[in-house]
């Protein structure tokens, strides 16, 4: 990097990513400025609750679509259709790579059919495609599947997921990861966040910030694109959004991916008009890509992949159970689950997760399912709250 001109370099970071980097000699010269201090940390960074692994229990798994020794199935989403047995998965080949695989459940995710068509511009689209079911003021139920490394785009079906549109940028920019969205104002708008470098280009650049849009039709389009997250010195990004059980805030879960803090949390009381100030998760729910959903008797279940330092299940496919209340108030939870056993170290974790109507939570990611040669599959883990509820209680009893 030589003769730069002004502003062309705003800062400079060394990262290694999942290498050892050993600098013996860095020198920079220029108009140089004192970058600022990050935050002192602010949450536990201990796992304090325990963990019930039911990694083991392969009965409760369910194997999407296996890997082979030439096909990596990546970054993995579910949607649950009204009828409450009809699910969807979409992913990506290879890790971050094309889009296109499109399977359908109509048994809760027991089975799943062969690989649906899509259209043919869907492989020209790159990073993680995200599923949704989404209606508009009007009441009209649209699917759609959102995914782009650069320029964001979106492809719809209006038939149930029978046929779909050719991909479309929605005008919007990020360069990966997952895309957020949940319904506001009673259901008569929609709020989209997602990670967005300092630039338009289809690449991760740091530091990530979380950026937002709304959507008064649908999902069709979307408008107010603007920043919502910003943090000294960490780098927010793959946000999910979770209501209140009062329905008055929203609270939203971030990676942070400099890896010096733990995982982030924001809360809006206005619909994502304004957000607080990001703060640090307890380890308990530090992890990558988290995704949420409701039990039956309102508590939480956040999946994740898990990066709190120390964690025995370190890499791995988790969950975590506690209460709205204790993320609001930045408590541990109730206890965590061993879902997977990741065969690849920290590769897993981007996730479906849906409750059936009998209570089952339907946890689904990509992940190196065994060892030896065959990549990634996508794999599912179904379990009921009240099983694992009964296995906490009897290993609080030893």
């Amino acid at each position: 990097m030589t003769n730069c001109g002004p502003e062309q370099v705003r800062t400079i970071s060394l990262r290694p990513w999942r290498a050892t980097l050993r600098i013996y000699d860095f020198a920079a010269t220029g108009n140089l400025t004192e970058a600022a201090q990050p935050p002192k940390r602010t949450e536990l960074t201990k796992l304090s609750i325990p963990l019930i692994d039911i990694s083991g229990e392969t009965q409760r798994q369910v194997i999407v679509a296996a890997g082979t020794k030439s096909e990596y199935r990546g970054q993995v989403t579910t949607v649950l259709m009204a009828d409450g047995k009809t699910m969807f998965a979409t992913w990506s080949k290879g890790h971050g790579g094309r889009c296109g695989p499109l399977m359908k459940s109509v048994d809760g995710g027991l089975t799943w059919s062969d690989l649906l068509p899509t259209p043919k511009n869907w492989g020209a689209i790159s990073s993680c495609p995200c599923i949704y079911r989404m209606s508009d003021s009007k009441g009209v139920e649209r699917l759609f599947v959102f995914a782009g490394r650069g320029k964001h785009h979106s492809s719809v079906s209006e038939d149930g997921g029978t046929t779909w549109t050719p991909m479309k940028a929605t005008g919007l920019f990020k360069p990966g990861g997952n895309t957020a969205i949940i319904p506001i104002d009673n259901g008569r708008r929609h709020l989209l966040l997602m990670q967005r470098g300092p630039t338009d280009a289809p690449r991760d650049e740091m530091p990530n910030a979380v950026w937002q849009a709304v959507s008064s039709d649908g999902g069709q389009t979307w408008k107010d694109y603007r920043k919502a997250c910003e943090v000294n010195g960490a780098t927010p990004c793959e946000p999910d959004l979770i209501r209140s059980p009062d329905g008055r805030q929203i609270a939203c879960l971030m990676r942070e991916n400099s890896r010096r803090f733990q995982s982030l949390v924001m809360f809006s009381d206005n619909e994502g008009t304004t957000w607080t100030k990001a703060r640090e998760l307890p380890a308990s729910l530090t992890g990558d890509r988290h995704v949420s959903c409701y039990t039956a008797d309102g508590r939480l279940v956040v999946v994740f992949r898990d990066r709190a330092k120390g964690s025995p299940t370190y890499g791995h496919y988790v969950a975590w159970m506690g209460t709205y209340e204790d993320i609001r108030h930045g408590r541990s939870g109730q206890y965590r689950i061993k879902l997977l056993h990741s065969h690849a170290g920290p590769d897993c974790g981007y996730s479906g997760l849906e409750r059936l109507p009998d209570g089952t939570m339907v946890a689904t990611t990509y992940i190196k399912y065994r060892p030896g040669q065959k990549k990634h599959s996508i794999v599912s883990v179904r379990f009921k709250p009240a099983e694992i509820d009964a296995a906490f209680e009897l290993e609080k009893s030893k």
